[in-house]
């Protein structure tokens, strides 16, 4: 990564103005580079002294261990846990939802019959 613009080194580009084209840094880091594969040094190798000089941040892509390892694996078990969470949830409100019956007091039979008779005159009208 370039340390100019955040942007890969070989990507950094500044369009606008009277100046396009990769940054002082990202041109710096791409001379390195040059030199290091005309000298046939491993991938590794020139990857590890990037790291000593500019730090982590000099990847483009963290290295998936310690905390960085939660930001790859994260994305992918989060929603996967939140589906099985649901799912119990859902299962559970399931078996929970049983009908119960109406409990109270005992109903005269002669209110029964008065509301029968008043909702009937109420439907002839």
């Amino acid at each position: 990564m370039c340390g100019g613009c955040e942007d890969s080194a070989t990507g950094c580009n500044h369009t606008g103005g009277s100046f396009s084209g990769p940054c002082d840094t990202a041109k710096g880091m791409q001379k390195e580079i040059n030199e290091r594969v005309g000298r046939n040094e491993s991938d590794d190798l020139t990857l590890q002294a990037f790291v000593q000089e500019y730090g982590p941040t000099v990847l483009i892509v963290p290295p998936a261990k310690g905390f960085n390892l939660a930001a790859w694996v994260t994305p992918v078990v989060a929603p996967i846990l939140a589906l099985v969470l649901v799912w119990f949830v859902v299962r559970r409100w399931r078996q929970k939802g049983t009908l119960a019956t109406a409990s109270g007091p005992e109903v005269p039979a002669e209110f029964l019959s008065r509301a029968k008779r008043e909702a009937g005159r109420e439907y002839d009208e």
